[in-house]
């Protein structure tokens, strides 16, 4: 665990970057500080390896101060990602995947063998160990900075905006990257974003900072469900209401299969069966029971199969036991039927979802996390 007692960063011109902050960072979770800029996220951070010095308050890992240790000694015991990776451009990768071993006094080959084991860790081709980093792509790159920084097995690692610097598709990429990895590996994880989608995708618990202080710490589902002030409402933005729903997932969904039908079966015989079910589209699917379109049930008519009927997209899917409800509604309003298709892990279809339902769904969803939230005495 890392502990914040009372500690302020005061400059000489008088700025006041922290200012008297109370944190506890947990063991073997991801922390996020995120906040506007100038807010001392930054600033908190790098007080915690003293590439700044804290002005005042204690510090500590677990049951030590800070304070008391060598700064060189502290920052080669904890993992340091920056932006843009900030590699050494005269080092091959595995040489700077190697460095920190190497100061510690880890024999050569030994150091190279862990550099190689970590390549492999991060997703990085062996091909790519004797290049050198202006010849690799920025997410590449950003790839070899968190191997760096977890080389010599830290418990801590920081991370300063390290994905801030490249496009969002890379970005999505390392962010799901960074959360495979944490459940492996489990460290004590510092992350600093301006981004407060970012840290609500990576973080366990997030510090939202304002001027030097927290204004307020909470998982991301509580955060999401009651912001601690207007400033942290605003912070996060008009559409809290839809990223909560990325918390509750759609295995708990019930999904209808009556209109769910294979494509030779009949026009006539579809077009019955959708009016019973009160729907005014019927979703065919193949003989292996993947989805082909939706096709409108006043259209049918004669006995032609239903598959020979014209129809139009199903838009995307929804997977029903690991998407979130967020997915499943994302699919239902782009959906030109306005209805999500469910699929398993084989993209097999398991069922449809109307919006109405979904409604539904999330109403009784967010009462259960409300009651949950209030049975604990509320967001913290």
């Amino acid at each position: 665990m890392i502990t914040f007692e009372g500690v302020t960063k005061r400059y000489p011109d008088g700025t006041v970057a922290v200012d008297d902050l109370t944190l506890e960072i947990p063991t073997g979770a991801i922390t996020v500080l995120v906040g506007p800029s100038g807010c001392g996220k930054t600033t908190t951070l790098r007080m915690i390896n003293r590439m700044i010095e804290p002005s005042d308050g204690r510090i500590r890992i677990d049951d030590g101060d800070i304070m008391a240790i060598d700064p060189p000694t502290l920052r080669r015991g904890i993992g340091y990602v920056i932006q843009q990776a900030g590699l050494f451009p005269h080092r091959t990768i595995l040489g700077n995947i190697s460095t920190v071993p190497q100061l510690l006094g880890w024999p050569k080959e030994k150091a190279r063998a862990r550099a190689t084991e970590l390549m492999e860790l991060v997703g990085l081709p062996a091909p790519l160990a004797e290049r050198y980093p202006h010849q690799l792509s920025g997410g590449q790159q950003q790839r070899v900075g968190v191997a760096r920084a977890l080389a010599a097995d830290p418990p801590v690692l920081l991370m300063d905006e390290p994905f801030s610097a490249v496009d969002p598709i890379v970005r999505t990429n390392l962010q799901d990257e960074l959360l495979r990895l944490q459940a492996e590996l489990n460290k004590t994880i510092v992350f600093v974003t301006h981004d407060i989608d970012e840290a609500i995708k990576v973080g366990d618990r997030i510090a939202v900072m304002r001027t030097g202080r927290v204004a307020q710490y909470a998982t991301p589902s509580e955060l999401l469900a009651a912001p601690a002030d207007p400033f942290v409402e605003s912070f996060l933005g008009a559409d809290r209401g839809i990223r909560r729903l990325g918390f509750f997932a759609a295995k708990d969904l019930t999904l209808h299969t009556e209109t769910v039908l294979p494509a030779d079966t009949m026009a006539s015989v579809a077009r019955s069966k959708a009016e019973a079910a009160g729907e005014p589209w019927v979703l065919v699917i193949d003989a292996d029971r993947n989805p082909v379109g939706w096709a409108d049930a006043t259209s049918l008519t004669g006995d032609a199969p239903v598959g020979a009927s014209a129809t139009v997209p199903y838009g995307h899917v929804f997977h029903v036991q690991t998407d979130s409800l967020r997915a499943a509604l994302d699919a239902a309003v782009l959906s030109p039927a306005g209805r999500a298709v469910g699929v398993d892990a084989a993209g097999q279809v398991v069922g449809i979802v109307t919006q109405g339902e979904l409604g539904a769904a999330l109403g009784e969803a967010g009462d259960t996390a409300g009651a949950a939230e209030e049975a604990v005495g509320g967001p913290s």
